[in-house]
């Protein structure tokens, strides 16, 4: 079933943090599994923010060697950007297995995410001027408080909460996905990808790269794979209802940009709010009135309905 909702303010920075996680935390009826948050702050000047594991949350419980297992490629990683030439201004633990760098570099980009993601047990959640991945087991209470997402200001978001049905209850198989090493790009989706392998084997063969067997990581990977080449993100919206087979509602987000498109049987549900500060979408009406506390009119928009908005 899954939940997915969406946050842009055309003018100005909010409390990103909290209001995606009032707005899933409404919506976590929808998937027990995993929240994932992808939430845009405000970039400086050649800096990259880094989000990173190197484990598993239930490998925790797999005795106390897995705990020197973790400081061990946690260790790996931080040579190998010191290696790479990426100065580390500031590093924080958001869990024992989880964490956040803020980084300088100005090298190659698909280089480093190899080779961080070249040690055991390591994934790269993103890399971003603005955009911070944020996904683990729980509900959006739970993982929100873990992560300190509370007081993240910023312009826009997406998130979701997952029911599991194609694939594991892990990290690498929840949402939201980065596209993988491009900047700033991340997708959520609630539906299904009937032609995913065809499509997947396409664009690896175009010299992309997946991090994990679940469908809507195709959409983030199509996404970026399309503004490489310049496309604009509407075409690539209008694009993916003629090419992706199934059914889907995804929203998807850059730097400054926040885009939907649901698929022609529109059998996925979308509310959309929309004000001349900001708009809102979810999966139900009860996550946009989480954050809204006066009397709002939402709409649903239509089969094929592609929208774009800017921060």
């Amino acid at each position: 079933m899954c939940g997915i909702a969406g946050l842009i303010y055309r003018k100005g920075t909010s409390n990103i943090g909290q209001e995606m996680t009032d707005m899933l935390q409404a919506l976590k009826h929808r998937g027990p599994d995993s929240t994932g948050f992808a939430i845009y702050g405000k970039p400086t000047k050649g800096q990259h923010v880094l989000r990173f594991k190197v484990a598993e949350q239930e490998d925790l419980d797999s005795g106390l060697k897995i705990h020197d297992e973790i400081k061990d490629r946690r260790s790996r990683v931080d040579t190998i950007l010191k290696e790479l030439g990426a100065k580390v201004t500031k590093a924080e633990e958001a869990t024992e297995y989880a964490y956040r760098y803020e980084i300088q570099f100005d090298g190659d980009m698909k280089k480093l995410a190899d080779h961080v993601e070249d040690v055991e047990g390591a994934e790269i959640l993103s890399i971003g001027n603005s955009l911070e991945l944020i996904k683990d087991l729980g509900d959006a209470g739970v993982v929100s408080g873990q992560y300190g997402l509370g007081n993240f200001t910023g312009t826009h978001g997406i998130g979701h909460t997952r029911m599991a049905t194609e694939s594991d209850v892990d990290i690498r198989s929840a949402h939201p996905y980065w596209a993988y090493p491009y900047n700033d790009i991340a997708v959520v989706h609630n539906g299904q990808i009937t032609n995913y392998w065809l499509m997947r084997r396409q664009l690896e063969r175009e010299g992309q790269r997946f991090v994990s067997n679940c469908d809507s990581e195709l959409l983030a990977v199509y996404t970026a794979s399309n503004m490489e080449k310049g496309i604009s993100l509407e075409e690539s919206l209008t694009q993916s209802i003629q090419e992706i087979d199934g059914v889907f509602t995804y929203l998807v987000t850059t730097a400054d940009q926040l885009g939907m498109a649901k698929d022609t049987m529109a059998a996925k549900p979308m509310v959309l709010y929309e004000s001349d500060d900001m708009v809102a979408l979810a999966s139900e009406e009860v996550a946009i009135r989480a954050i809204i506390p006066h009397e709002i009119d939402t709409w649903d928009p239509y089969d094929e309905e592609v929208r774009v908005w800017q921060a």
